[in-house]
């Protein structure tokens, strides 16, 4: 069993940056692939990023790329996703979601075994 608490979310203007943690517990933390996710007012939850559970490999949505880092630290049981040059369309509830195993990353929300609650990011033009 895991639990995820995501924390870092705010209010920003364009351009501005934020990173967000995704707090996670148990001592096998690192045996998870964590992906974020994203859901705003009114549209689907869409996939942002993902990190190899030891954080050799990262993916990113196309909207994010370049914009985006994602980063772990196993010794303390968190990942983080550093979000640079903010859009007023990057404003949504974010997620982390936790999958067992290996080096897959999946970009599907449903291929993820736990989430956490989520933090709002809201950025203003």
């Amino acid at each position: 069993q895991v639990q995820l608490v995501e924390s870092g979310g705010g209010w920003v203007q364009a351009g501005a940056s934020l990173r967000l943690s995704c707090a996670a517990s148990g001592r096998t933390f690192s045996y998870y692939a964590v992906g974020w996710f994203r859901q705003a007012p009114g549209k689907e939850r869409e996939f942002v990023s993902a990190i190899a559970r030891i954080g050799d490999l990262t993916i990113y949505a196309d909207s994010v790329k370049g914009r985006f880092t994602v980063s772990r630290d196993n010794a303390k049981n968190t990942v983080y996703l550093q979000m640079n040059s903010l859009k007023p369309e990057d404003t949504a509830l974010y997620y982390c979601a936790a999958r067992y195993g290996g080096n897959y990353l999946s970009r599907l929300g449903h291929e993820y075994d736990y989430w956490g609650q989520g933090t709002q990011v809201t950025v203003s033009s």
